[in-house]
């Protein structure tokens, strides 16, 4: 934001959504926002568009609609006047979309790595495999599960995933039996 500010961009858009969501409405806003003589300013490539097809469509449809194209980081600009703004920006492009596999491939690679270790990610479970008996003996006996809730102090959902769990757990047991017995 500073970065965009600074280099004097009169209107920012945003988005705060996740990589994996196909939808960004700050960035199709700001495309509908482009006159013809415009200049969309972005910070990276990265955040113009996902992937290498992303970013060409983009660029070629301001291009179409006589936008001028920035990147402040690679510092490159693009419009339809200069032919070899367009090489640099695909080579950029392509590097762009290398480095983000190469960080997708990493990260991939960790989470393999820890998980072999071991360490599946995310939270720790609130209820361990102690709390199964008397949870059971606490439903089994109809006491209300708001009541289970608080005297573990979790929420309601959590005891109905938590039940939700072991019974899958029992299912697979049985299945287990059943193959073992054929």
């Amino acid at each position: 934001m500073d970065s965009l500010e600074k280099d004097g961009c009169e209107k920012i858009f945003t988005d705060y959504i996740s990589e994996a969501k196909s939808k960004d409405p700050g960035l199709e806003e700001a495309i509908q926002y482009c006159r013809s003589g415009d200049t969309l300013v972005v910070w990276r490539l990265d955040r113009l568009g996902r992937n290498m097809e992303d970013l060409i469509r983009i660029v070629n449809q301001l291009n179409e609609n006589g936008v001028i194209f920035h990147s402040l980081q690679e510092n490159i600009t693009m419009d339809k006047s200069r032919s070899t703004s367009q090489l640099i920006f695909h080579l950029f492009v392509a590097f762009a979309e290398f480095e983000r596999n190469l960080i997708l491939e990493r990260s991939a690679a960790g989470r393999v790595a820890a998980r072999a270790r071991g360490r599946n990610g995310g939270r720790p479970e609130k209820l361990s495999e102690e709390d199964h008996k008397p949870l059971r003996k606490l439903v089994e006996n109809g006491t209300p599960i708001k009541s289970i809730a608080e005297r573990w102090n979790v929420s309601r959902t959590t005891i109905y995933r938590y039940l939700d769990k072991v019974e899958k757990i029992k299912d697979e047991r049985k299945k287990r039996e059943v193959a073992l017995c054929d």
